[in-house]
């Protein structure tokens, strides 16, 4: 029988109680990503509630799976057969796993697969009862961005990350145009920050309650301007009584300590594996 999403919902809610992560992953359209897309594999009990359930997407070069064990049902060799299903479809393709809320005992299971972390990043939780005071550097303005130039919004952005490894250095209409059809863009507390001669040196934007890219340009580092635009926009959420806030931070990116001096707190871990 195979599951709908109301029954991977309770399977995904009960995983991130017990393990925390991502708590996006009950969401319809994220269930459908990691659960309920390919072809699928549901364990029950005998009572025929589901259990265990994963997903494996086959492409032509690589296979993609995603699955979760009830935290009740762990240590029967679920999460094993999972694994081994997932590697015999993927055939000689390599498999990747992505894991929204990742678990000591998931972790242990994927290095005994032969599967090494490849990403992992910490997901954080401030619960916007006390939000810290960062005052604003001088010699800055800040431009909420329903009131900003999108030129400046994208320039702030690309010397912001364009000296990180990796920087993906989209085209200035597809980064936009990517913001600009997500509804959950809050253009009133995202903000772009200008210098004396109004040129863009930071930026956060924020999706929903979700701080989702911070960040601020090499000669303006150091300065706690970013520790202010977070502020600024926790300080927004919290008058709305939206909290909690969320973001997510690279287990090896350094803000992490910043986020946490501000009242983020750690709130699980999600990865990939290959």
């Amino acid at each position: 029988m195979t599951s709908d999403l109301d029954e991977l919902r309770v399977l995904a809610r009960a995983c991130l109680d017990a393990d925390g992560g991502l708590p996006l992953l009950t969401d319809d359209g994220m269930l459908r990503a990691r659960l309920a897309s390919g072809k699928t594999l549901d364990i029950r009990d005998g009572d025929g509630v589901l259990v265990a359930s994963a997903n494996v997407v086959v492409g032509t070069d690589a296979a993609a799976t995603s699955g979760l064990v009830h935290p009740g049902h762990r240590g029967r060799g679920h999460g094993r057969n999972l694994v081994a299903w997932a590697r015999a479809e993927a055939g000689d393709r390599p498999l990747v796993v992505t894991c929204e809320n990742v678990s000591p005992a998931a972790e242990r299971l994927y290095a005994r697969a032969g599967l090494e972390r490849v990403f992992a990043e910490d997901v954080l939780r401030h619960d916007l009862a006390t939000v810290p005071h960062v005052p604003l550097p001088d010699g800055v303005t800040v431009v909420p961005v329903t009131d900003a130039s999108r030129d400046d919004l994208f320039a702030a952005y690309v010397g912001s990350f364009a000296d990180r490894p990796g920087f993906p250095d989209p085209s200035r209409d597809e980064w936009l145009e990517e913001l600009e059809e997500d509804d959950e863009w809050r253009r009133d507390v995202s903000a772009v920050v200008l210098d004396a001669d109004g040129g863009p040196v930071a930026f956060l934007n924020v999706l929903g309650s979700w701080v989702d890219q911070v960040g601020v340009v090499p000669a303006w580092r150091g300065r706690r301007l970013g520790a202010h635009l977070v502020t600024r926009a926790l300080g927004a959420l919290a008058a709305e009584d939206a909290g909690p806030a969320w973001l997510t931070v690279n287990l090896d990116n350094p803000a992490g300590a910043l986020y946490r001096s501000l009242g983020f707190v750690r709130h699980g871990t999600r990865g990939r594996w290959a």
